[in-house]
């Protein structure tokens, strides 16, 4: 069991370094170019990730609708019920 959970977290380790080296991997590109066009794709997947991360926030920040047509129908049925209380 410990063996592996030892495996899992070094296997989760060496991931988080190899997406981390990916972004630093232009920088060391001499060729001007290719190191442009390194720096261009890295923007565009930057783009693309904050898209998706403004995206999911939109959806978690739906506004709260706190009474529904039947809960507004309901409420008004029962102040006409109870009138002197």
């Amino acid at each position: 069991m410990k063996l592996a959970a030892c495996l899992s977290f070094a296997l989760a380790m060496t991931a988080s370094v190899s997406a981390a080296t990916a972004v630093e991997q232009c920088r060391f590109i001499e060729a001007r170019p290719e190191r442009e066009a390194c720096y261009q794709r890295q923007e565009v997947a930057r783009a693309a990730r904050q898209k998706a991360e403004e995206a999911k926030q939109a959806v978690q920040q739906k506004p709260y609708e706190p009474i529904a047509p039947e809960d507004a129908q309901l409420a008004k049925s029962l102040r006409s019920i109870c009138r002197g209380c």
